[in-house]
C-alpha cells in the first residue's frame, strides 16, 4: 500500500468579519475547491468579554449544498425556514442540507451574549452533483456525547467521527454523497493512518500543530492538498494536533457560486435569486 504525498500547502488568510476573527483557506489564490469541498472558514480561536454581540451570521439563504459546523469551543444557536431549531456546544456538530432552498440563522445564544467565553468555529461547505442540488432541505445537530470518540492504538490520539465508517465503527451522520468525515486530536508523536481513499479527494486542514503526512512537514493553519496517487493518508504528529479530515468522491461537474447559491449554470443561479426574492425558501419562524 502506498501512502499520498503532498502536493501544495495554501494558507488560509485574515478575512475578519467584524469582531470575529476569521481565516479562510479555500477558496484562495491558488485553490478554487478540492471538490467536492467548496469552503472553509475558521472562526477564532478567541475569547468574548461579557455582554458581546457573539456570531453576526443572521437569517440568511442557501440552496445546492451542504454545510457542516464543528463547534471547538463555545456553542453555536441555529434556527432555520425548516422549521429546525437547536444550541450545540463545544465538541457538536451540525449537518444542514441546504438543497433545494432554506433560509437559517447561525448566532451565539443568549447565555454566550451575557457570559462570553471562548469561541472556535469551522464550517465547511460540501458541494451537492446537479441530480441532489434541489433535494428537500433537512438539519442534524448533534452534541459531543453522540460523536463517537474512537482512540488511537498507541493511545496519542482520539478520531471522532462524524461521517462514514472507520475501523469497524459508523459515524452518526448519513451524507447523501458518501462523505467521510472526522476531526482528530494527536498528541505529539501520535501516528493514525486512513486508507481507501484512491480516487477520492481528501480534505485536510491543520487547526492546529504540527504534522507530517508520509513523512514531509504540514503546516497549523494550512490547507494540506495531496496528489492523487496513493492508498492512504499516514499522518504523524510533531507536536500535539487537531485536526479536520474528510475524503469523497469527485463530482467532477462544473461549479457556479453567487454568494450563498452553487448550482451548475448560470440560469440556476439566477433561478435562485428569484425563487429567494419571491419567498420560495420560507421564512424564519
Amino acid at each position: 500500500m502506498s501512502s499520498k504525498t503532498i502536493r501544495h500547502q495554501h494558507p488560509a488568510y485574515r478575512d475578519d468579519i467584524g469582531d470575529l476573527v476569521t481565516r479562510r483557506p479555500v477558496p484562495g489564490p491558488a485553490v478554487e475547491q478540492i471538490d467536492p469541498f467548496l469552503f472553509l472558514n475558521h472562526h477564532g480561536p478567541q475569547t468574548y468579554g461579557r455582554n458581546n454581540r457573539g456570531l453576526p451570521f443572521g437569517p440568511h439563504p442557501h440552496r445546492g449544498f451542504e454545510t457542516v459546523t464543528f463547534i471547538l469551543e463555545g456553542s453555536l444557536a441555529h434556527r432555520d425556514s425548516g422549521g429546525h431549531e437547536s444550541v450545540i456546544h463545544a465538541g457538536g456538530v451540525q449537518w444542514m442540507t441546504a438543497g433545494s432552498g432554506l433560509v437559517h440563522a447561525e448566532v451565539s445564544p443568549q447565555s454566550f451574549l451575557e457570559s462570553g467565553g471562548p469561541l472556535e468555529i469551522l464550517q465547511l461547505w460540501v458541494n451537492l452533483p446537479s441530480r441532489l442540488k434541489m433535494t428537500p432541505p433537512r438539519y442534524v445537530g448533534l452534541q459531543k456525547e453522540a460523536i463517537p470518540a474512537l482512540p488511537l492504538d498507541d493511545g496519542k490520539g482520539v478520531v471522532n467521527l462524524i461521517a462514514g465508517e472507520w475501523h469497524g465503527s459508523r459515524g452518526p451522520f448519513e451524507s447523501l454523497t458518501g462523505v467521510f468525515m472526522s476531526t482528530i486530536a494527536l498528541a505529539a508523536g501520535g501516528q493514525v493512518s486512513f486508507d481507501g481513499v484512491r480516487d477520492r479527494n481528501v480534505f485536510l486542514y491543520v487547526v492546529r500543530g504540527a504534522i507530517r503526512i508520509a513523512g514531509e512537514a504540514a503546516r497549523q493553519h494550512h490547507l494540506i492538498e495531496l496528489n492523487e496517487d496513493g492508498d492512504s493518508v499516514d499522518i504523524e504528529a510533531d507536536s500535539d494536533a487537531f485536526l479536520l479530515f474528510g475524503h469523497a468522491q469527485p463530482i467532477g461537474e462544473p461549479v457556479v457560486a453567487h454568494g450563498p447559491f452553487v448550482m451548475n449554470t448560470r440560469e440556476e443561479i439566477q433561478q435562485a435569486v428569484r425563487d429567494y426574492t419571491n419567498g420560495k425558501f420560507g421564512a424564519m419562524g
